[in-house]
This record gives structure tokens, C-alpha cells and sequence, in this order.
């Protein structure tokens, strides 16, 4: 079952904040909550403390009072005085009834109770004195405890006061571990969340970012298919429509190269056919100045017949419908070969070749690597100077065997060396010559060469031109196109 979440990228980014923050402010909320409510009791406690005080200083100087009005009117026995006492004794009672009011502990309501009771039988005792004088003195005598017993109501409601911050202490550091906890939690759970949602973006991120490469390498066969928010699928369809559209015009100029090639091969095998027989004297001898046309018509066909062949190769790789035809041969005998069939080229602009061969038997597809080096030497010939020379090397390592070629030319510049295995790129370096490249000889020398498994590399340093080495496996592992 698929979880509901945003369709677009923006809800999505709105809901991981909104996970990621929401904790967060729920913590600061309930500690802010918490910090009030301290607050408030602490209030309550200072406001409770600093009333009892005055409560209890103010029912000791009442007390007092009520002794003294009681002393003097034993003494004198005046109406007057009994009259001062009540009133003392009636605010007395009030400022009791206050303090069992603001109070709520059951000891302290206990003792108010019982002060209250003493000094109802003292008023009692005090109002028949007449009667009872001797029971009057004693009670006067025994006015002590009273105080004693407010002192003992005075510790009392500070011991209270006392309970109540140490519960207010120990409920703050409960609170604050509490709190130390909720952060402690809500860190992995911050954590998982952006993980959650870094892999919930970064999935259809990386499939885009894998579909733009794609097309930028020019692999269009692969359907692009984004699953995430909607706006990157609608991103992700647009892409597969453009690699349709690429697709189809790829496959239109493939199908182009293929038709132009094959109609370009029968005129041209047709100049060739005469330019053979004009040069072998089939029409009749020639003069020098005539050969000499002759000699130039055929170098040029067969540049034109080499350049129409790599079109064709090139056309089959990207159709993937070449495959190598392997075989055992002489690797040095083929590259001598080769170079002799250049050499009208090389003596046209007085260039030299200095080579070392060894005798290497190979398995290999062997029209593939003639077309590998006569492209590269065919360019290395376009790219040297006059009187130049050209180095051709062939030796065997562990499980490979290299082929290197040098040129004394002006060599592959640096913003070149990136793209100069892409088709039909031909770069910033002129070209000598009657008869322009295409761009694609390279592109097919790089295909031929994977196709065996092997890697062509560009070497710097040890000549001033183009170095290109190419190493082959010694047994091929075909790789398709």
C-alpha cells in the first residue's frame, strides 16, 4: 500500500520541514508551558511565604495584647477593659480565619482549630473571673504556651513553605530531564526524517541525472522513466519525449549515411576503374604530366573510398549490427602491409616512418584493426609537416599487446582531447591534404578498439604531435557497440 504524500516538489519539501520543525516546536511550546507554570508557583510560594509572615508577627502582637488587656483587667477589673479585651480578641479571631482560609495543609488548619479552642476557655475563664480568681491567675501564668504555641504554628507554616519549593525544585529537575529526553529523541528522529526525505528526492534526482548523461552520451535506447513528485515525472516525460525525438533523428541519419555511402561507392568505383586503366596504359601510354594527373585522381579515390568506408563502419557500429570475425595473423606483417599502401601518400609531402615491429601473433578481427591503423595513420600523414616523420611501434606486454603512432605534427590541443573520439567532430588542428576528413575515423578507431576490449589512450611528452597507444587484450573479450 502506497502512503499518501505531495504531489509536487514543493508540498514535499513543505511536509519535511514541517515533520522536522513540528517536534521541535512542541518541545518549545510544553518547555515554555512548563516554565509558566514554575513560574506562577514559585509566585504563589513567595506571595504564600511573605503572607504568613505578616500573618504570624501580626497574631503574636495580638496575642500579646490580649495578654496584657487580660493582666490589667484582672488587676483593676474595669467593664472597660473587658470591652478593649473582646475587641483584641475578636480581631484575633479574624486574622485566624485569614490564615485557615489561605492555607490548605490539614496540620496547620488542625492547629488553628485548636488556638482557636484555647482561647475560647481562656475567654471563658477570663469572663468569670469573679468566680474564679485563682483558675484567672493560672490561666494568665499559663499564657506562655499560647505563644509557644503560635511559634510552634510559625515553624509550622515555614516548614510548609519549605515542602512546597522542594516539590517545586524536584518537579523542575524532573521536568528538565524530561526535556534533556525529548531532545535527546528528537534528534535521531530529526535525522531519520531528512534521511527519509533526502532518499524520497534523491531517487528521482539521480534518475534524472542518469537520464541527461544518457542523452548527452548520445544512448537513447534506454526508456526514461522518473518516479517522485510530480512535477520532476513531468520533468522525467519530457525527457523521454526528447529522447524519442533524438532517437528518431538518430536513426534518420543513420539510415542517411548508409544511403549516401552506398550511392557515393558505384561512381566512385567507377573512377577508380578508369583512373586503373588510364595508369596501367589499357587506352594508351601516357605522358608523364598525364600520369602524374592520373597518379593524383587515384590517391584521391582511394582517400574518398576510405572516407565512404569509415561512413559505412560507422553507420554499422551505431546500428550495433557489426561483430567481430576473429582470426590468427601477423600483427607486424599487417602494419607493414598497410603502410606500403600509403606510401604514395607519405612520398607526396616527403615523410618518413620509423618503426619497431615485433613478430606478435595475434587473434583479433582483422579487417577491424587494418581500419583501426590506417585511420590513425592516415591522420598521423594529414597532420605532419612536410619532411616530418612519422613513429609506429608494436610490441607485446603481459596479456596485452600495444600499438602506438606519433606524429611530429602540431598535436591535439587540450579543449580537443575531450571530444576527439566523438563522431564527426574534427577539431581545431588544420589539415593538409586534398580531401577533408569526415570526423568519424577516430569515432571508429574508438569503436573497433572496444569492441575487442582493449582502450586507445592519448600519451604526451615523448613526441611533439599526436601520440595515440592502443592496447589490446591478447584474448579478445568482445564488447558490443
Amino acid at each position: 500500500m502506497r502512503l499518501p504524500r505531495p504531489k509536487s516538489l514543493s508540498g514535499l519539501l513543505l511536509l519535511g520541514f514541517v515533520l522536522v520543525s513540528l517536534p521541535l516546536l512542541l518541545a518549545i511550546a510544553r518547555a515554555s508551558t512548563q516554565m509558566n507554570r514554575f513560574a506562577t508557583e514559585s509566585q504563589q510560594l513567595v506571595i504564600q511565604g511573605v503572607l504568613a509572615t505578616d500573618q504570624n508577627q501580626s497574631l503574636r502582637k495580638q496575642l500579646s495584647s490580649i495578654e496584657r488587656s487580660a493582666r490589667v483587667y484582672r488587676v483593676i477589673g474595669e467593664p472597660e477593659l473587658l470591652a478593649a479585651y473582646a475587641e483584641r480578641l475578636e480581631r484575633i479571631d479574624i486574622t485566624l480565619d485569614e490564615i485557615a482560609t489561605a492555607t490548605s495543609d490539614a496540620q496547620r488548619l488542625g492547629q488553628i482549630r485548636e488556638l482557636k479552642l484555647r482561647l475560647s476557655e481562656f475567654d471563658t475563664i477570663l469572663r468569670s473571673a469573679e468566680s474564679q480568681p485563682a483558675q484567672l491567675d493560672k490561666a494568665i501564668e499559663d499564657f506562655q504556651q499560647l505563644r509557644d504555641f503560635v511559634d510552634d504554628m510559625a515553624r509550622e507554616s515555614n516548614r510548609y513553605i519549605d515542602q512546597g519549593l522542594s516539590t517545586l525544585q524536584e518537579r523542575a529537575r524532573r521536568t528538565q530531564r524530561q526535556l534533556a529526553i525529548q531532545t535527546a529523541l528528537l534528534a535521531p528522529f530529526t535525522l531519520l526524517v531528512i534521511v527519509f526525505f533526502t532518499a524520497l528526492l534523491a531517487r528521482p534526482l539521480r534518475q534524472l541525472d542518469r537520464a541527461i548523461s544518457a542523452l548527452g552520451d548520445g544512448q537513447f535506447s534506454n526508456p526514461i522513466n522518473v518516479k517522485g513528485p510530480a512535477d520532476l515525472e513531468t520533468l522525467g516525460n519530457q525527457l523521454e519525449w526528447l529522447r524519442e525525438r533524438l532517437r528518431e533523428q538518430e536513426r534518420e541519419k543513420d539510415k542517411f549515411l548508409r544511403h549516401m555511402s552506398h550511392e557515393l561507392k558505384t561512381p566512385l568505383a567507377n573512377i577508380r576503374e578508369g583512373t586503373e586503366l588510364l595508369i596501367d596504359g589499357s587506352v594508351g601510354e601516357l605522358h608523364p604530366p598525364q600520369k602524374e594527373v592520373a597518379d593524383i585522381l587515384r590517391e584521391n579515390s582511394l582517400s574518398l573510398q576510405k572516407l565512404i568506408e569509415n561512413l559505412l563502419s560507422f553507420s554499422a557500429w551505431q546500428s550495433n549490427l557489426s561483430a567481430l570475425e576473429l582470426e590468427e595473423f601477423n600483427l607486424a606483417s599487417l602494419i607493414r602491409t598497410i603502410i606500403d599502401q600509403q606510401r604514395l601518400s607519405l612520398s607526396a609531402q616527403d615523410l618518413q616512418i620509423k618503426f619497431a615491429l615485433e613478430e606478435i601473433e595475434v587473434i583479433a578481427d582483422k579487417s577491424k584493426l587494418r581500419m583501426v591503423f590506417d585511420n590513425l595513420l592516415s591522420n598521423a600523414i594529414k597532420f605532419s609537416p612536410g619532411n616530418g616523420t612519422i613513429f609506429v611501434s608494436a610490441f607485446q606486454e603481459e596479456n596485452s599487446y600495444v600499438i602506438e603512432i606519433a606524429d611530429e605534427g602540431l598535436g591535439i590541443s587540450a579543449q580537443d582531447r575531450a571530444r576527439i573520439f566523438d563522431p564527426f567532430y574534427q577539431g581545431s588542428t588544420a589539415q593538409s591534404g586534398h580531401v577533408k576528413g569526415t570526423g568519424i575515423g577516430l569515432s571508429v578507431v574508438f569503436e573497433c578498439v572496444s569492441a575487442h576490449g582493449g582502450k586507445i589512450s592519448i600519451i604526451e611528452g615523448q613526441h611533439p604531435g599526436a601520440h595515440f597507444r592502443i592496447s589490446l587484450p591478447l584474448i579478445p573479450t568482445p564488447v558490443a557497440a
